[in-house]
C-alpha cells in the first residue's frame, strides 16, 4: 500500500530531530514507502469549493545535514491529491487551529483525517477529560475571581493555568498563605479572555507526570516527565526530564474508561497525562512523546503507529 500522506504542521525544518513526534510520524511513513507532503496551516485554503494547501513534497534523512528536503512547492488537493492528512500543529489552540478544523472537516469523506478535526476542536486537552469527572483532580474552569478564591479555601494548596495553555506556560501553583492569587488573577484577565482551570495541588507530581501514549484507543505504553527540582512543571519544554516507566494497574483502568470515546470520535493518535492515580489532560491536538517511548523501549512503535493507519485507511 503506498499512500499520499500530507502533514499540517508548524515549520518541520525548526524540529528537534530527536524529540519531535510528527518529524517521526513522517520518516516511519517514508520508510514505509508513502509519499509525504508538509504544509503550514497558514497555506490551508479553501477556493470555490475546493480545501487545497500550498506545500511540498519532503525526503527525510535524520544522517544529513539538512535532515529534511523540500522539493518544490505545488499546490495540493487535499480531496483528490491525498489520502492522508495529520493534523499535527501545535498549539496555541486560536481562532486559525479552529478554522483549519472547520475546512479540513470538508474533505473527510474522501480523505482520512488524523485526527478526526471535529473533535478536535470539540475536544480541548483540558475540558474533554471533564467527561471522565471520576478519574480526575478536584477541579474549577472560570473567570470569577471569587468562585477561585472558594476553591482555594476547600483545596488549601492548588494549581493555576490558561485552559488553552501548552507545554507548561502560564502555569501556577498556589500554597497555603500565598498572597498571589489577586495579582495573578489581575495579569492574566487583563492579558486574556480565556479562562483560568485550577486543580488541586498533587503531591504525587513530585514523582513524576506520566505521558501515554494510545493508538486507536489502545495503550502502547508511556514515559514518566520528572520535574526539575525547582520547579512544579514535568513538560519537556521546560525541563522535565523523560524517564522510562510501566503502565500500573490504575494507568490501564484509566485508559480502559476512555478507550470507547476515543474510538467513536476517531481519535486515533491520543496521550493522555496522569498523576498519581488521577487523568489530568487529554491530548488529541499534536500529543508528543513517540521518540522517548522508543528510546526506552528498544521498539518501533511508530511503525505500529501506521499499521493501524493503513488499515483504517482500507475501510475510509
Amino acid at each position: 500500500m503506498k499512500l499520499k500522506v500530507a502533514f499540517q504542521m508548524d515549520p518541520i525544518t525548526n524540529v528537534d530531530l530527536t524529540a519531535d513526534t510528527t518529524f517521526r510520524l513522517a520518516e516511519e511513513a517514508q520508510k514505509r514507502g508513502h509519499k509525504i507532503f508538509y504544509y503550514n496551516p497558514e497555506n490551508l485554503i479553501y477556493d470555490n469549493g475546493r480545501i487545497i494547501a500550498k506545500g511540498n513534497e519532503i525526503k527525510i534523512n535524520r544522517k544529513v545535514e539538512p535532515a529534511v528536503e523540500l522539493e518544490s512547492d505545488i499546490i495540493l488537493d487535499l480531496e483528490k491529491d491525498i489520502d492522508v492528512v495529520w493534523l499535527r500543529q501545535d498549539p496555541p489552540f486560536d481562532m486559525l487551529y479552529i478554522t483549519t478544523t472547520f475546512l479540513l472537516e470538508r474533505v473527510r469523506k474522501n480523505t482520512l483525517v488524523i485526527n478526526d478535526p471535529y473533535w478536535v476542536r470539540n475536544s480541548p486537552e483540558k475540558l474533554m477529560i471533564l467527561d471522565f469527572k471520576d478519574l480526575m483532580p478536584p477541579t474549577i474552569i472560570t473567570r470569577n475571581l471569587k468562585a477561585i478564591i472558594e476553591f482555594r479555601s476547600e483545596h488549601k494548596d492548588i494549581i493555576l493555568k490558561p485552559l488553552y495553555g501548552n507545554g507548561g506556560s502560564g502555569v501556577f501553583r498556589l500554597t497555603p498563605g500565598d498572597k498571589n492569587l489577586n495579582v495573578f488573577f489581575e495579569t492574566f484577565t487583563q492579558n486574556s479572555r480565556e479562562p483560568i482551570i485550577a486543580q488541586k495541588f498533587l503531591p504525587d507530581v513530585t514523582q513524576g507526570d506520566k505521558r501515554i501514549i494510545l493508538i486507536d484507543g489502545e495503550p502502547v505504553g508511556g514515559i514518566n516527565r520528572i520535574p526539575p527540582q525547582d520547579d512544579i512543571r514535568s513538560n519537556m519544554h521546560v525541563g522535565g526530564k523523560p524517564t522510562k516507566t510501566t503502565l500500573t494497574k490504575r494507568d490501564i483502568e484509566i485508559c480502559q474508561n476512555l478507550r470507547s470515546t476515543l474510538k467513536d470520535k476517531n481519535l486515533f493518535f491520543v496521550g493522555i497525562d496522569v498523576i498519581g492515580d488521577y487523568l489530568t489532560e487529554i491530548n488529541v491536538t499534536s500529543p508528543t512523546g513517540i521518540q522517548e517511548l522508543e528510546h526506552f523501549n528498544r521498539e518501533n512503535f511508530t511503525e505500529l503507529v501506521w499499521v493501524k493507519l493503513e488499515e483504517k485507511w482500507k475501510i475510509l
